[in-house]
């Protein structure tokens, strides 16, 4: 599964401009090297190989591409959900390992992507990310949401969570276990992905319990 959702993406990749794509790359990778307030037009157009003059051509200002590079990141993380499936009666029967199977490729995206990941961590803690936050389109997450909530229907317990809170601590802490398997702290294995797994589904697998059916009643 992971290897077809990868595939994908690198179809999606190709399909934008060269030289955006460049600049794109160009910006993250300097996040990475300089940090947010560090990272500079010039240093930038250098990395991407271009004059500073031509990066202005397709971004009116760094806010503005800093924006595109994470919706950039965030749609390519978002699109593996596209090729996955949730299967009700895994669901049932094992619903630890039908969320494991939906988060492993999700995490292991972010730690092949060292630089987008990196990225990704330091714009969503940035000052400048509520703001963005509160207005942005995330309409490519629809598959992911729907997902959602076929696990919401087949476990009511789950409802019992703010949802905003339970989504946010799976996402953003599976990039920040992401982050510290790309930066060394911790080593790239099964065992780390196991662990990471089992700390993020904790809290959760008390509300993986399946709704009770009432019977109908005969006339």
């Amino acid at each position: 599964m992971y290897n077809e959702a990868w595939s994908f993406i690198l179809k999606e990749v190709v399909t934008l401009d060269d030289t955006k794509t460049k600049i794109i790359s160009a910006a993250i990778r300097a996040v990475r090297q300089y940090g947010m307030e560090g990272a500079r037009i010039q240093n930038i157009s250098d990395l991407a190989g271009i004059s500073p003059g031509a990066l202005y051509r397709y971004f009116d200002s760094k806010d503005q591409l800093m924006v595109e590079c994470f919706t950039w990141v965030d749609r390519q993380a978002a699109s593996i959900f596209e090729h996955l499936q949730c299967r009700p009666v895994m669901m049932l029967t094992d619903p630890v390992g039908a969320v494991k199977i939906l988060w492993l490729p999700y995490f292991r995206f972010w730690v092949a992507h060292p630089d987008e990941t990196v990225f990704y961590h330091r714009f969503r803690d940035s000052a400048f990310f509520p703001r963005f936050d509160r207005n942005r389109d995330v309409s490519y997450f629809d598959t992911f949401i729907e997902m959602v909530h076929n696990f919401q229907a087949m476990f009511p317990g789950l409802k019992q969570i703010n949802q905003d809170l339970l989504w946010l601590h799976v996402l953003t802490s599976t990039v920040m276990y992401a982050k510290y398997v790309v930066e060394g702290v911790l080593p790239n294995t099964e065992e780390t992905e196991d662990t990471v797994f089992q700390l993020l589904i904790t809290g959760v697998s008390g509300y993986l319990k399946p709704g009770k059916h009432r019977k109908r009643k005969r006339g």
